[in-house]
């Protein structure tokens, strides 16, 4: 399946119109295996693009589950595309993030489970978020 057939399914998939900025971004994060900031995207996007379309776009691909919030140890806000077993509006409390020391890209690690905390008696958490930082495999390899 191409890239553009995949993002129109996505769209699809979460009842979403066609837009071509929709449409854009989607290409933008299929074509990356890393979260992305809204500057990554304005920067593979048409220089035509509105900032202010790109950021309600993507606070309807989060409100729609298609994206995800993605933490790092920065102040800039990064998404990823959710895994098709990502629960809506669970997005990041059901894995692992890995921020490269090398690149600073940073990866979902849709498969790798975070792990369950035992909290003193009450606290109560109301979400999770758990981030690891090392090198990742692209810049392991290059090292």
């Amino acid at each position: 399946m191409s890239v553009a057939d995949s993002a129109a399914t996505l769209l699809a998939q979460h009842g979403l119109r066609q837009t071509p900025i929709r449409q854009a971004v989607l290409r933008a994060f299929l074509a990356k295996t890393y979260a992305q900031s809204s500057h990554d995207l304005e920067q593979s996007l048409d220089s035509n693009t509105d900032r202010i379309t790109l950021y309600r776009t993507l606070k309807t691909f989060e409100e729609k589950g298609v994206v995800h919030r993605v933490i790092d140890n920065t102040d800039i806000l990064r998404f990823a595309l959710c895994s098709r077993e990502c629960p809506p509006h669970a997005h990041a409390d059901d894995h692992v993030h890995f921020k490269c020391s090398a690149c600073l890209r940073t990866y979902c690690l849709n498969h790798v489970a975070i792990p369950a905390v035992a909290l003193p008696g009450g606290f109560q958490a109301t979400s999770r978020e758990y981030l690891l930082t090392g090198v990742c495999q692209q810049c392991g390899v290059s090292q």
